[in-house]
C-alpha cells in the first residue's frame, strides 16, 4: 500500500510539473508571437496645411507620407498662386502659375521632377504671350514671343563677329562679340561651347569676359592642334524677361588655337 501511495504521489508530481512547464512555455510563445507583430507606418494621407501666422502658405497632398496628387501655393489675399501635380513625391505633368488678379499667367511641363517640353506663358486677358523650349531641365533655342495683338516678336538682335587677328605676331588670335541692337547690350551674356544635343549647358560652356556689352575670347597659339572651330553662344534678355538664345560657329584659320 506504501508503495502504490508513493508511486502514485511521483506520478502526480510529474503530471504537474509537466502542466506548469507546458503553461510557462505556452505564455512565452505567445508573448513571442505579440513581440513580432507589427503594423508598418505608412506615413500620413491627407491635405496638410501649412500657415505663415494667420496666413495659409500652401497646401500638400500626401499618401503614405509622400506627396501625391496636388499641391497649392497661395497669395497673402488667399487666392491661389500656383499648383503643382505630384506623382510618387516627383513633380508630373503642369505647374500652373496663376496672377495675383487670378488670371493664368503660366504653365510649364514636369516629367519625373523636371522641366521638359513647351513651357507657355499668357497675358492677363488670357491670350497667349510666350512659348519656351526646355528639354530634361534645360533650355533650347525655341523661344517664340507675341505682342498683346497677338503678333509674333521677330526683331530679335542677331550676334556680330569681329577679329583681330595677331596670330604671327603676338600668337593671338582676338574674337569680339556684340549684339547687333547694343540697346540690349546691357542684358547679354556670351559663353564658349556648343549646344548640347540642342540644348544650352552651362556646364558644358565657360563664360566669356564681357565688358560693356562686348564679348572678349582671346584664343592663343599652343602648338597642339584642334578641332579648328570654337563654338559661341549669347544669351539675352528680352523685354519679355525671358532668354533669347543665339548659337554661332566660328571657323579658325589656324589649328593650334586654344
Amino acid at each position: 500500500m506504501k508503495t502504490f501511495s508513493g508511486s502514485l504521489i511521483i506520478i502526480l508530481s510529474i503530471l504537474l510539473f509537466s502542466g506548469c512547464k507546458g503553461k510557462g512555455s505556452m505564455k512565452k510563445d505567445l508573448q513571442t508571437g505579440n513581440d513580432t507583430i507589427t503594423v508598418p507606418d505608412t506615413g500620413y494621407t491627407g491635405i496638410k496645411k501649412y500657415m505663415s501666422g494667420k496666413y495659409i502658405v500652401k497646401e500638400v497632398t500626401f499618401k503614405n507620407g509622400v506627396k501625391e496628387g496636388l499641391m497649392k501655393s497661395f497669395y497673402q489675399d488667399g487666392r491661389v498662386r500656383q499648383t503643382f501635380w505630384y506623382k510618387n513625391d516627383l513633380k508630373e505633368d503642369s505647374s500652373k502659375f496663376y496672377y495675383q488678379e487670378g488670371q493664368l499667367f503660366r504653365t510649364t511641363p514636369y516629367k519625373r521632377d523636371t522641366i521638359d517640353g513647351i513651357q507657355i506663358q499668357y497675358y492677363r486677358t488670357g491670350k497667349l504671350k510666350a512659348k519656351i523650349g526646355y528639354s530634361k531641365g534645360l533650355r533650347t533655342p525655341y523661344l517664340e514671343e507675341f505682342t498683346q495683338e497677338g503678333k509674333m516678336i521677330g526683331n530679335y538682335p542677331g550676334l556680330v563677329v569681329n577679329i583681330k587677328d595677331e596670330y604671327r605676331a603676338k600668337g593671338v588670335y582676338r574674337i569680339s562679340l556684340e549684339l547687333s541692337d547694343m540697346a540690349m547690350s546691357e542684358n547679354v551674356k556670351y559663353y564658349r561651347g556648343d549646344l548640347s544635343k540642342g540644348v544650352f549647358d552651362t556646364a558644358h560652356c565657360k563664360v566669356i569676359k564681357t565688358i560693356k556689352g562686348v564679348g572678349y575670347l582671346d584664343l592663343r597659339k599652343t602648338g597642339s592642334r584642334n578641332t579648328g572651330s570654337v563654338g559661341v553662344i549669347a544669351s539675352v534678355l528680352t523685354n519679355f524677361g525671358n532668354r533669347h538664345l543665339i548659337y554661332k560657329k566660328i571657323e579658325l584659320p589656324y589649328n593650334d588655337l586654344n
